[in-house]
């Protein structure tokens, strides 16, 4: 169906002043037997594989123009409901399958566990790390083992 979407004040005023010498289109169709009429959503698709072709770029579609949009959005840490409502996604479920994750996001995100972790622990001495053969010394181990009594795990 057809909605309203908002834009940026700067696209807002060129399409306002928008005005072409022979027709009163913003995009007209090529198509002979539809002279001076607006271009189909198919034809302008088609225009737009034609010009990115022209210039190397292979694969691009109207479509990953979307999902580049609507991806860039969420890296920049707009929240997911309000990316919904600009897209016209009827859920969010259906709006992460445009979103794409980068290896390094997903990196980044493990490593920020490190942040999450236990507050207590103690950093690696200044020697190699931890091995079988060389294990970290009881007093350095986050679960603060002891030669003392085993302390009670709770039975949640």
């Amino acid at each position: 169906g057809t909605r309203t979407i908002p834009i940026i004040q700067e696209l807002r005023l060129l399409l306002e002043t928008y005005k072409h010498p022979s027709h009163p289109y913003l995009f007209p169709s090529r198509h002979l037997n539809h002279r001076w009429k607006h271009a189909n959503p198919e034809a302008a698709s088609h225009l737009f594989q034609e010009a990115c072709e022209k210039v190397g770029i292979i694969g691009a579609s109207t479509h990953s123009l979307r999902r580049s949009a609507l991806t860039q959005m969420s890296n920049a840490g707009i929240p997911l409901r309000i990316i919904q409502e600009i897209s016209g996604h009827r859920n969010l479920e259906q709006l992460q399958k445009y979103l794409e994750v980068r290896p390094d996001q997903v990196r980044g995100a493990v490593s920020a566990l490190s942040t999450l972790s236990y507050v207590r622990k103690l950093p690696y001495p200044d020697i190699a790390p931890p091995t079988p053969e060389n294990p970290l010394p009881p007093h350095q181990l986050s679960q603060g083992l002891s030669d003392s009594e085993p302390e009670e795990i709770p039975d949640w």
